[in-house]
């Protein structure tokens, strides 16, 4: 079992696309965020709820977005701390504290408008929903400032949630909205205080057993139908279903239920297999935010809400935590440069709800959510209030804050300790310092990925005993070599393991290959039967309009053969390399309506050739509005 790296300071990152998304999250984002909190409601429902003020805006979830705030901006301040975001952060504490009940409870909606209702509607109500993410943020501004204020009115929910549900004599109730789960083992964690694990375990167990309801959508968007333990597949509401797995992960680190991890990995791999997109987003169906059946995977259509990729990333860390197989390190590297990192713009002011792998150019509106009557995204005629497809903010505003939460916490993503060593799983500019057996050992870390291939590790600090620096190989990087002592030898997937004395200044080279690559759909996800997408090292490209200037993105077929040539990208990030690839355009004749097939006038479907420029996914929609592919049929 792995030991995340949690003192603070113990990853610092020092450059690179990472370092440079979480700054601008940390500059831009979290001031912004709390602006729009503002002006959206959630800080004036919170002033309700504390007598403060009158008013209320219903809603029933905004609360969560407050904590997610908070969370978000406790971990910035252990980073790099300000006297003004920690002043900022210290009036929404004290908000909340003021807001919440001399009982404990805390949810502004049920404190202001329905009293009488408290914890009774529970299938729809996100009381514990929103208790979860209050946990999380008083979890984090503990563990990084050392304020405990939060913490002791977390712990003031808590101990009323167990005497409400717990299982020792409590009603039989689980949330409709999985997050307290996850929340409680955190708090256990952090307090030393078993009974919340034994409540987050009990809240995971009841699920399956039909007790949150129909509700709109039936019990398996609830994960309420088949208990967690017998499930083969995932199901439901993407983002319940990541909070949920977390929960039974994180219970794996604590209990070695070697069962309950048993049933995790058979979902995963049915999720991978066949449940997935390319970019590592979750969840092909709007409706109800769902993740469909088996190779139901439509780009065009593709929901991808941000948020669950955001669960992806916590799913697959604890994972990784728990079995240390790469697999998982690798699938969190593909959904946080791809699924995660397109959800939010570049100038960090702009999100996305949800993520489609293709918009075609006479696209209008295709995403207009049901239950939030507002689009999740659009192509704007109001380009002033929106960079292309993106919004500043929705009604329901779960991903932002999201968004916010994991860039002002990624360095815990980067590596991890054992008994026997350091474990480097995500490559970036960073310096690491870490205990193993007692010792301190502090690397630093050097690369330009993911524009570039080359990481190089260097010992600075080491103890005088044998230890072991692991280096994940991912499993795309084919003819991967790693150096030591100036000898290069070729490794495989999984972890290049160095184990050796080490002096200070010893360094380990790993190379990967970051060729560009053309990846087949499976042929049963029939919405993308027969196409190709280009990829190179961890991120899948698309082909935006404003690259390729007249071009219908519509018409262009590629050849499986086809060279890949890289080439300097345009002006997004500093290094950005795109991708060239020559394309046959189908004439208009050859794409109009229905037409049959072996006729004389179908042998004239070439309009010529074109040279198309790609870019990476996460990259787009950051100038102007117009179509993007991501699937090119061959």
């Amino acid at each position: 079992m792995l030991r995340p790296i949690l003192d603070s300071g113990a990853v610092r990152l020092t450059g690179g696309v990472v370092s440079d998304r979480a700054a601008v999250n940390r500059e831009v984002s979290l001031a912004d965020g709390l602006e729009k909190l503002e002006a959206g409601g959630n800080i004036h429902n919170l002033r309700v709820a504390a007598g403060e003020s009158d008013g209320y805006r219903p809603t029933l979830t905004l609360d969560a977005d407050v904590h997610k705030w908070v969370e978000a901006a406790a971990w910035e301040l252990r980073r790099e701390p300000t006297a003004e975001l920690a002043s900022a952060l210290d009036e929404v504490v004290g908000l909340l504290l003021r807001a919440q009940g001399s009982d404990g409870y805390l949810n502004s909606w049920f404190q202001v408008e329905e009293p009488e209702r408290k914890l009774q509607d529970l299938t729809r109500g996100c009381e514990m929903y929103c208790a979860g993410h209050f946990i999380e943020a008083a979890v984090a501004l503990n563990r990084a400032t050392g304020d405990r204020r939060l913490l002791d009115g977390a712990i003031a929910f808590a101990n009323l949630l167990d005497a409400e549900f717990g299982p020792q004599g409590g009603r039989e109730g689980i949330d409709g909205h999985e997050e307290i789960e996850l929340a409680l083992v955190e708090l256990a964690r952090q307090t030393g205080e078993t009974r919340y694990l034994e409540l987050a375990r009990t809240f995971v167990d009841r699920r399956g057993h039909g007790l949150v309801g129909p509700g709109v959508f039936g019990p398996r968007y609830y994960q309420d139908h088949e208990p967690v333990r017998e499930a083969s597949t995932l199901t439901g509401h993407a983002v319940r279903a990541m909070y949920l797995n977390t929960a039974a992960a994180d219970l794996v680190l604590e209990t070695g239920d070697a069962g309950l991890l048993s049933a995790l990995e058979r979902q995963w791999e049915a999720m991978v297999s066949s449940k997935m997109y390319l970019t590592g987003g979750l969840g092909s169906r709007e409706r109800d935010e769902a993740i469909g059946e088996p190779f139901e995977l439509p780009p065009d259509r593709a929901y991808a809400e941000t948020c669950a990729a955001a669960g992806l990333l916590f799913w697959n860390w604890k994972m990784l935590q728990a079995t240390g197989d790469s697999k998982y390190a690798d699938l969190l590297e593909r959904s946080f440069y791809n699924a995660f990192l397109a959800g939010v713009s570049l100038d960090g002011r702009q999100y996305f709800y949800a993520n489609p792998l293709e918009v075609r150019a006479d696209y209008e509106s295709p995403h207009e959510s049901e239950w939030s009557g507002e689009t999740a995204w659009y192509i704007s005629p109001a380009p002033e209030q929106a960079t292309a497809y993106r919004r500043p903010w929705f009604r329901c505003a779960c991903c932002p804050p999201n968004v916010m939460r994991v860039l002002s916490s990624i360095e815990q993503y980067v590596a991890t300790t054992s008994d026997t060593g350091i474990q480097l799983h995500q490559f970036t500019p960073a310096i690491i310092e870490a205990d193993i057996a007692g010792s301190p050992v502090k690397l630093t870390v050097s690369t330009e990925y993911p524009w570039h291939g080359t990481v190089t590790a260097t010992v600075t600090e080491t103890t005088g005993d044998a230890w072991e620096l692991s280096l994940r190989v991912p499993g795309w990087a084919e003819g991967a070599t790693v150096e030591v002592d100036g000898e290069a030898k070729r490794v495989g997937p999984g972890y290049a393991r160095v184990r050796r004395v080490w002096t200070a200044g010893d360094t380990v080279v790993l190379r990967l290959p970051l060729t560009p690559r053309l990846t087949a759909a499976d042929p049963r996800v029939s919405a993308s039967y027969g196409s190709v997408a280009i990829e190179r090292g961890p991120l899948v490209y698309c082909v935006e309009h404003v690259d390729n200037p007249g071009l219908d993105l519509g018409t262009i077929r590629i050849s499986p053969t086809v060279e890949l040539r890289e080439v300097a990208g345009p002006d997004l990030l500093p290094g950005l390399v795109a991708v060239e690839a020559d394309v046959t355009v189908l004439s208009a004749a050859a794409t109009a309506g229905y037409r049959t097939v072996g006729r004389t006038t179908d042998t004239a479907a070439a309009e010529g050739k074109r040279t198309v420029t790609a870019i990476p996914y996460f990259t787009w929609a950051n100038r102007t509005p117009g179509a993007m592919r991501v699937w090119i049929p061959t």
